[in-house]
């Protein structure tokens, strides 16, 4: 009687389990070592194993470009070839052993693939010039509206084009085990384009798919997660002192009504978009920098770690030229290692569908403090954070915190009723844990 009106999961894609707590950092191979090579990166494997992340996206691994070049070595997302290694990296035996050695170590590896564009020399310009957009005057002409110089359009109203960039996705899985892709400015691909090449991937093996867009469309059958940029925006501005806790409270209302539920979203307090052009997550976050960072640990989504966050890397790092990142012991670096421990040892904050939603805890003062618990049947975090340069004592008046907790980083006990104020330093935060 009721079948047609019942409710369907507008969610299709199916994540693979070990997506459930896992953390993705993010290696920008030109800079994560001296020497800039797939070979050195793979000698970093047991250092990235002892910080505890889980998911390895490589930054693009193709051969660059050389006309209409940006800067020296130019930049990685002007594609000159799908089907080889970049030089500067190493070779096509280099990549195999960085994931062989990777899988051994327990780590997934995902790939950066740009299929929106490609170098003005890449061979398919000669080969296929029909698979290329034009402008007014017929020419191959760059991404309208950016200053991508450096590239040009393709065309996916070409079928041909499609087959070729599906091959060519399914190559890198077939012949050298990658786990997934993280898919560069998706959103100005086909979505369709997208469904098909999911489904003809998963046929060889379950990957993992990562888009560089906030749709919620991305996620019915191409993609396990899609960027938060709107959650870094809200942040950025709240720890700017530019707004106030309200903006994270429109980010969440919105997220609670109109994203689908299992859709996977990254959150970042930075990467290498937002390192090079917009500040480092020092000049964004300010003061607020390690709140910042510890809450992107315990909200909703899968936290995401640029290389050099636990170096403390103050640096906007070059991204034509080489510039390599100063690794140095940094009390960033013992932060996430114990953010880490906490994400995974709470079930209520796994990622997506298997973790728990965040519910308000209504303080004192909202303006600046943002509170929220995070509970399943196995367990329950309460989460507060000071968002201003001001120390602060709140009180909170509903019920739904009441309970015994352990202080996740201190350790030490606490019990909190009706009557339990709770004192936060300017730009502090505590994170408390129930079982």
């Amino acid at each position: 009687m009721f079948r047609k009106y019942e409710p369907k999961p507008y969610v299709q894609v199916k994540h693979p389990a070990w997506a459930k707590d896992a953390v993705m950092y993010q290696i920008n191979l030109r800079q994560f070592t001296a020497e800039g090579t797939l070979a050195a990166a793979e000698a970093e494997l047991p250092r990235l194993r002892d910080l505890n992340v889980d998911v390895l996206w490589l930054m693009p691994i193709h051969p660059i470009g050389e006309v209409n070049r940006k800067g020296t070595l130019g930049s990685p997302y002007a594609v000159k070839d799908y089907l080889e290694v970049n030089p500067e990296f190493g070779t096509k035996a280099d990549l195999k052993s960085f994931v062989k050695r990777a899988h051994a170590l327990g780590f997934k590896v995902i790939l950066d693939w740009v299929a929106n564009h490609t170098s003005w020399d890449n061979p398919l310009v000669t080969k296929h010039p029909d698979w290329y957009a034009r402008d007014w005057k017929g020419d191959f002409h760059p991404t309208p509206w950016w200053d991508w110089s450096d590239i040009i359009d393709l065309d996916y109203s070409k079928p041909a084009l499609r087959k070729y960039m599906t091959k060519a996705l399914k190559y890198w899985v077939k012949e050298f085990d990658i786990d997934g892709y993280r898919c560069d400015v998706a959103g100005l691909v086909p979505t369709d384009f997208w469904n098909n090449a999911r489904r003809e991937l998963d046929k060889i093996k379950p990957v993992f798919m990562l888009a560089e867009w906030e749709s919620k469309d991305l996620h019915e059958f191409a993609f396990d997660m899609t960027y938060a940029w709107s959650w870094w925006e809200a942040l950025a501005n709240v720890c700017a002192l530019k707004a106030d806790t309200g903006a994270l409270y429109g980010y969440y209302a919105w997220n609670e009504k109109h994203w689908p539920a299992g859709a996977l979203r990254m959150i970042h307090t930075t990467n290498h978009d937002k390192n090079s052009w917009e500040g480092t997550e020092f000049e964004r976050f300010g003061a607020g920098v390690k709140a910042a960072i510890a809450f992107s640990f315990v909200t909703e989504g899968m936290p995401m770690i640029y290389n050099g966050q636990e170096a403390g890397n103050e640096k906007r790092l070059e991204f034509f030229e080489k510039d390599p990142i100063q690794w140095q012991p940094h009390e960033h670096g013992e932060l996430l290692k114990k953010l880490i421990e906490i994400k995974k040892r709470n079930t209520a904050l796994a990622n997506g569908p298997w973790g728990a939603r965040m519910q308000q805890v209504l303080n004192s003062q909202p303006e600046r403090v943002f509170s929220f618990v995070r509970a399943d049947k196995k367990n329950k975090v309460f989460a507060i954070f000071n968002f201003s340069a001001e120390d602060r004592e709140v009180i909170f008046p509903t019920a739904l915190h009441h309970g015994k907790y352990k202080d996740a980083i201190e350790g030490e006990s606490i019990e909190f009723n009706s009557a339990t104020p709770l004192a936060l330093p300017a730009w502090s935060y505590q994170i408390f844990e129930s079982n």
